[in-house]
């Protein structure tokens, strides 16, 4: 029998381990912005189109690498990083293995132009689906600019899998920001089809993250520090008005690394235990600095997996650390367990003799005059006087009391009745349904706010305009999105830098709903057509409208629901397919009798 078994060809090799690194174009951008930072630039520019599937390019200005260096950086474990195992436990940059670029190249086209400080002149390479094409003298800046394009083109299975566009920019910006967040001593700027999405200046941790997030976040930062002797912790949490219902600015880093950890997650969870309420996440920016020796990086080839030696320990600090600062503030009490040795010694000083043999502080005694007597002047009753007060009581309580009853006796109604988890029973003919009326009153304002012709949406003006402070995204997204705007009801515009001025909204949306609903349509990076934009904007309309419980609700106003939802044909189902009320099968119920 011949021999099966063979070896891979080099750049096949290379495409089966691309999986693994390269997963989409965020992945890619994670890997060239960390380079950039590994060379040590002080000014990082990363250009993408399509959301990165055409190209990603990052420009630094960092040490650059010299002929050799720029064709080594290609090949398969080619690394400057380390020199042996025992440097993986000792690890102080961002890459090490020297796998992204072999794996980068390996499945798109790429292009490297660089050039090292003293150089006369750089060096410009070229390599096509792990193939390398050519390598020529070039003249370009101090640094390196790379330029990635056409990802997965020879890998059309790969491709076909990648989301729209919406979607893979936004992990680009998630890695962008990842990045950004943990350097602000260096200058970002971020470029997405020729339009700029951020320009972040060099500055403090706190201008770095108000930057990226925007304006309307600062005030609700509380800064959090704790310098113990193997680990130190610092950075900001925001108070429990900042959580939010969905993940997202949720931010942990350890030597300046990205990672995630549900664990490290709880702890910050837990610290605000009673603060928040159920469902809602709070936001935190923490920055873990250890010894390298102590954590383990090298488990997974995205590396935001990371093992620590005193996992516990560090769940300790975080919770502690947090609960101290927002007791601080003045969010939460802190409770000091301590006691003072000199606390009793002090106390007898300040009440002297009030303090048994056991040192518990006896509470002072109240001398209460019983025959005390408001009426009474100078030992003298006034008899007249109150005689006159009891006459004038008797006669105000001598009415008929009121017959006005607080309490509807609703819930025994033979049509319709509450049942106590906010459902209604409601018999409808010879049928018993119960009904969701959050669903139903949900469908009934989304039937009756379809988006109509332009210009027949009401607006009413505010009597203070509102001002919404934006970050970049979010001017970005005003962009695409105002002409839409003045149709729809909204009367706004920039005042100045990236405060945006609210001086109408549409009919039927109240003013202090008006920054979440902004918030919410703000959510989506970008909408590709008409068509999309008003479905999202509609169904941001309806949940903003809608009542999201109906716990309690008068049996007038169910009913009125009910002849509405009627008039729209009683429809079973919301057009998500979820339910709008359920049949009850009273029938089974009487054979368990």
């Amino acid at each position: 029998m011949s021999d099966i078994i063979q070896l891979l060809p080099d750049h096949v090799a290379n495409q089966i381990a691309a999986g693994e690194v390269v997963q989409r174009p965020a992945s890619i951008v994670k890997e060239l912005l960390e380079n950039a930072i590994d060379a040590e630039a002080s000014k990082i520019e990363l250009i993408v189109r399509d959301a990165g599937k055409n190209l990603i390019q990052v420009v630094d200005d960092g040490k650059g690498m010299s002929e050799t260096d720029a064709r080594m950086a290609f090949e398969r474990h080619a690394t400057s990083k380390i020199r042996g195992t025992e440097d993986i436990f000792r690890i102080a940059t961002k890459g090490f293995r020297g796998e992204a670029l072999a794996s980068i190249a390996a499945v798109s086209q790429v292009e490297l132009r660089t050039k090292q400080k003293d150089a006369k002149i750089g060096t410009n390479i070229y390599i096509e689906g792990g193939v390398f094409q050519f390598q020529d003298p070039v003249q370009t800046s101090e640094g390196s600019n790379f330029l990635v394009k056409n990802l997965f083109f020879n890998v059309p299975a790969r491709r076909k899998f990648l989301k729209n566009n919406n979607i893979e920019f936004r992990h680009v910006i998630d890695e962008f920001q990842r990045v950004a967040l943990a350097h602000e001593n260096l200058e970002f700027s971020l470029f997405h089809d020729d339009e700029p999405v951020f320009r972040l200046r060099k500055g403090s941790q706190m201008q770095r993250i108000v930057d990226i997030f925007g304006r309307k976040l600062q005030p609700q930062l509380i800064p959090i520090k704790e310098d113990i002797i193997w680990c130190k912790l610092h950075g900001f949490v925001a108070k429990p008005e900042g959580a939010k219902k969905t993940r997202g600015e949720q931010f942990i880093f350890v030597n300046g690394r990205f990672f995630k950890s549900p664990y490290f997650n709880k702890a910050v969870q837990e610290a605000f235990e009673g603060l928040l309420l159920p469902g809602y996440i709070p936001t935190f920016f923490l920055f873990l600095e250890l010894d390298p020796e102590k954590i383990d990086v090298n488990i997974h080839p995205q590396k935001t997996e990371v093992k620590f030696e005193d996992e516990h320990l560090i769940f300790a600090l975080i919770r502690s650390t947090i609960k101290r600062s927002l007791g601080i503030y003045n969010v939460a009490p802190s409770l000091d367990f301590e006691k003072d040795p000199q606390l009793d010694e002090l106390m007898q000083k300040t009440f002297p003799g009030k303090t048994n043999s056991g040192g518990v502080i006896k509470m002072p005694e109240i001398v209460v005059d019983k025959d005390y007597n408001p009426f009474l002047e100078e030992r003298g009753v006034r008899q007249a006087e109150i005689q006159n007060l009891a006459e004038m009581y008797h006669q105000n309580i001598s009415a008929e009391p009121s017959k006005i009853n607080l309490f509807e006796d609703e819930d025994f109604d033979e049509d319709l009745m509450r049942l106590p988890n906010g459902y209604w029973l409601f018999n409808k003919g010879d049928r018993t349904l119960m009904l969701d009326l959050g669903r139903m009153h949900r469908l009934f304002v989304s039937e009756n706010n379809k988006p109509t012709k332009k210009g027949t949406i009401n607006s009413h003006a505010l009597l203070f305009s509102l001002e919404y402070h934006m970050n970049e995204i979010e001017k970005t997204k005003y962009k695409s999105i105002k002409k839409y705007l003045p149709e729809l009801g909204f009367d706004m515009k920039v005042a100045h830098e990236s405060v945006l001025r609210i001086d109408a909204v549409p009919e039927g949306l109240k003013e202090t709903q008006v920054m979440k609903f902004l918030e919410d349509l703000f959510e989506i990076l970008d909408y590709k057509t008409d068509e999309e934009f008003n479905q999202y904007y509609q169904n941001q309309w309806t949940k903003m409208q809608s009542k999201s419980r109906f716990d309690f609700i008068y049996k007038k106003d169910a009913e009125q629901l009910i002849k509405d939802f009627t008039a729209l044909g009683f429809p079973e189902f919301l057009p998500n397919g979820k339910r709008c009320f359920y049949e009850i099968p009273f029938n089974d119920f009487k054979n368990k009798f």
